[in-house]
């Protein structure tokens, strides 16, 4: 999917079952500006009017309320996964007991996200679910090796350890494919957000990168941003 936040092939394709609309349009509006389309639905019923009539669905993930209007979503999740729709479904929920997390990967839930939550939270849940679930493949480029999967990295075949931010800094300028990345484009990919924080969070996570990976694979290119070059011998 091209989408700024995973290296999938098509544009993200989202429903959101929720039946507060302000809530629905905060969480809409910020995904949209992470380049994720988003189709929602106030209860289960108009949730199931937009699935396809059969698997598999043309949605590639959903966002599920517990408490809705007739049905629920134990019960919504429990139906379309008995029809057959196997896309991946996190629950957000302000329901935080152990025994409804439990209930909830019971009847087929990917994860279970309480509110109220950080939206930059929601969208590192998102991406590992869509990793687990669709089964990225392995990133090379220039002497790295990035498994999408475990979140691993290994330099010139030796395994190193990020942190989950400097995984996503480095993933993001390893799927730039050599073309630099803007600080705002940076901190939309890797931190979610777009706007100006006013800190140096880019420059600082960029030098503990550098210190892991070694300090020539990321250029800084004035007035363009950063990207990963290939180390000649």
């Amino acid at each position: 999917m091209n989408a700024t936040w995973t290296p999938l092939e098509k544009s993200l394709q989202l429903l959101i079952v929720d039946d507060d609309p302000k809530f629905r349009g905060t969480i809409c509006r910020g995904l949209e500006e992470q380049d994720i389309r988003c189709t929602v639905a106030e209860d289960a019923e108009a949730a199931f009017a937009l699935l396809s009539p059969a698997p598999p669905s043309k949605f590639d993930l959903v966002l599920l309320d517990v408490m809705l209007p007739g049905s629920s979503g134990w019960d919504f999740l429990a139906e379309i996964r008995r029809r057959g729709f196997d896309m991946p479904v996190i629950f957000l929920t302000a329901r935080h007991s152990v025994t409804e997390r439990v209930r909830g990967f019971d009847l087929g839930a990917d994860d279970y996200v309480v509110k109220p939550f950080a939206f930059t939270e929601l969208l590192a849940r998102m991406r590992a679910v869509m990793r687990r679930h669709y089964g990225l493949p392995q990133i090379e480029a220039s002497g790295l090796a990035l498994d999408l999967a475990t979140r691993s990295v290994t330099v010139d075949g030796r395994r190193i350890d990020l942190s989950p931010r400097e995984f996503e800094l480095l993933h993001a300028l390893a799927s730039a494919r050599g073309q630099p990345l803007s600080r705002k484009e940076l901190l939309k990919r890797v931190w979610g957000i777009d706007f100006e924080p006013g800190t140096n969070v880019v420059q600082v996570l960029v030098r503990r990168l550098r210190a892991k990976i070694g300090e020539r694979r990321i250029e800084t290119l004035p007035k363009l941003g950063y990207r990963l070059v290939e180390i000649k011998p």
